[in-house]
């Protein structure tokens, strides 16, 4: 209860395809450096019943609204999923994917994994060039960097599920239908990132007629933005369900837009797609069960095992942003991306060693490999397992009166994905297929380094960062959380569980603490603003190369309290809310 008062290696010749390309544009990077306000002017937000906290504000009050009608937190997660894929656009979508990781009132922790898939027609080697290197262009910014968009399967199969029963899937699209037919203003965070828009979407003459004035000229802050084909295909969706995206004129309308643009999509994939209900990783942290994603996102998997390496190490008795508490951190992370980065992949095709990688005799050794004093060297982080047994996104925590929680979180892979609206339907196409890895050793645009595990296939699902995750204690929710950010993704929910569990933080000084990463290559420590410079001497001194900045998170986040919720939506996102009744 004391939350509640305080609310060598072999691999190392494959790395010759390495690539260290930076995730953000120079623009997106002005943006990403985080200043941390004053930790008195930011508090928690309090609800009595049910709480929407996501990066923007129109869709976690369409979810909140839908709680106080009686519906349920999956009820809410669906209609803010669909709300934001109209109103942030960036992140938000329907033409993407995620996972989403649901705790029920009754008890039962289930996650459904939504992730797009490789079109049939899909190679390991579609994203290598003449010279048989990776061609980043090809992953990025093409349409071949497509994959099978699996939001509206997934959210539909949400509310089939584990829905209230009270509101069809067509009543859970209304708000978002209205909301693309007669427009919204742009504002927040859509606002602040209409360079990106115009920039993504500027080769595109299907998308920079949605995205921009009728006199063609370019969007504007406080311009209304009306997305009337994405109201059509969201109408479609409310009459026909998933059919109405996956079969019929609009998935004919996504074919041939994706293959005009150069992809190589067939009317059968998106026929064939379907989302997979799978059962979480589970672990412990100091008495706290941690539920999280498992593969094909690499989030849950990474995140256990390093907070088992931290849990033999007396955290709590270190200032928290001193030096040695983030050495501890960094450590921690350094080992788990190194295995993350040798052994995950699709389930369907790779025989992962997840229960070797997630357990407490793994850790006591990855934690006995690190020096207290001085930084390993990444090429000593990759540890000797045992064989093998028989990341731009948007997240949302949203939890009911009842007990049932929803941590959720969707991307398009780069801030408004590939660019790419195919013509007629409205839908912005995602590039996440620029998860796979090209090569073994190369890495994706957030600088994730993968090998054989990894490689594109027909059908397969790329490897993903995306770590929605939900903290029991006895059985009971009492912190939902989860972030954007590729890489980020991982190391930003860590420290929020740590902040919380380790040193008693409330919600809104944990989510708002500044941050830092490290994914094992490239192997540097990259910061927000905020630590102290004496800490960060101490860190260089130690051998750790720290440059800034992190890059963009945003963990929206909700503590629940014998005595109702406390809302942390992320200071990072301009717009973001905790939306509660």
């Amino acid at each position: 209860m004391a939350l509640f008062a305080f609310l060598r290696c072999t691999c190392v010749a494959a790395l010759a395809f390495i690539l260290v390309v930076p995730a953000s544009t120079n623009a997106q990077q002005a943006r990403d450096i985080y200043t941390p306000a004053p930790p008195d002017t930011l508090k928690p937000i309090a609800a009595k019943h049910g709480m929407v906290v996501a990066q923007e504000n129109i869709s976690a009050k369409v979810g909140a609204d839908v709680m106080a009608r009686g519906g349920n937190a999956i009820d809410a997660a669906v209609a803010s999923g669909f709300a934001m894929a109209v109103t942030y656009p960036r992140a938000g979508n329907i033409g993407g994917g995620g996972f989403m990781v649901i705790h029920t009132a009754a008890g039962e922790d289930i996650t459904i994994d939504y992730r797009e898939t490789a079109p049939a027609a899909a190679t390991r080697d579609m994203f290598l060039g003449s010279d048989g290197k990776p061609d980043i262009a090809k992953s990025r910014d093409s349409a071949l960097g497509i994959g099978v968009p699996g939001t509206v399967a997934g959210l539909s199969l949400a509310l089939e599920k584990y829905g209230s029963g009270k509101f069809t899937l067509s009543d859970l699209l209304q708000p978002a239908i209205a909301l693309a037919r007669d427009g919204f203003v742009v504002a927040d965070d859509i606002a602040a990132t209409l360079p990106d828009l115009q920039r993504r979407t500027a080769r595109w003459p299907s998308s920079v007629k949605i995205f921009s004035r009728p006199d063609g000229t370019a969007l504007q802050p406080g311009d209304t933005l009306i997305q009337s084909d994405l109201a059509a295909t969201l109408t479609a969706i409310a009459a026909q369900g998933p059919r109405g995206f996956y079969e019929g004129p609009v998935a004919q309308r996504l074919v041939d837009g994706i293959n005009k643009a150069g992809g190589i999509f067939a009317i059968e994939d998106l026929k064939a797609y379907q989302p997979v209900i799978r059962q979480p990783v589970r672990g412990s942290y100091r008495g706290y069960d941690i539920v999280s994603m498992p593969l094909p996102s690499s989030g849950g998997t990474v995140l256990l095992e390093t907070l088992n390496i931290l849990e033999g190490f007396p955290v709590a008795t270190l200032r928290q942003g001193s030096a040695p508490s983030l050495h501890l951190l960094i450590e921690a992370m350094k080992r788990a991306y190194a295995d993350r980065a040798r052994y995950l992949g699709d389930p369907a095709f790779v025989n992962a060693p997840i229960a070797i990688l997630t357990s407490k005799d793994y850790a006591a050794k990855q934690r006995a490999s690190i020096d207290l004093d001085k930084a390993t060297p990444w090429t000593d982080a990759l540890s000797a397992v045992p064989p093998r047994e028989g990341q731009n996104t948007t997240h949302y925590s949203v939890v009911d009166a009842a007990g049932n929680v929803v941590s959720n979180t969707y991307t398009l892979n780069f801030p408004y994905g590939v660019g790419l609206v195919a013509d007629g339907t409205g839908v912005l196409m995602n590039n996440e297929l620029d998860d796979f890895t090209a090569a073994p050793g190369a890495s994706n645009a957030f600088g994730l380094v993968g090998f054989e595990a990894n490689l594109p296939g027909p059908g397969k699902r790329p490897l993903s960062s995306m770590s929605p995750t939900i903290v029991l204690k006895d059985g009971k929710p009492v912190l939902v959380t989860g972030s954007p950010g590729g890489s980020r993704i991982i190391s930003t929910v860590l420290q929020v569980i740590v902040n919380v569990i380790d040193y008693r933080m409330d919600v809104m000084s944990a989510v708002a603490a500044p941050r830092l990463h490290h994914q094992w290559l490239p192997d540097e420590v990259r910061t927000e603003r905020g630590f102290s410079e004496e800490a960060l001497n101490a860190l260089r001194a130690m051998g750790h190369k720290v440059i800034e900045p992190m890059g963009q998170t945003s963990a929206n986040s909700i503590v629940v309290t014998p005595d109702g919720l406390l809302g942390a939506p992320d200071p990072r996102t301009r717009g973001a809310e905790a939306a509660g009744y």
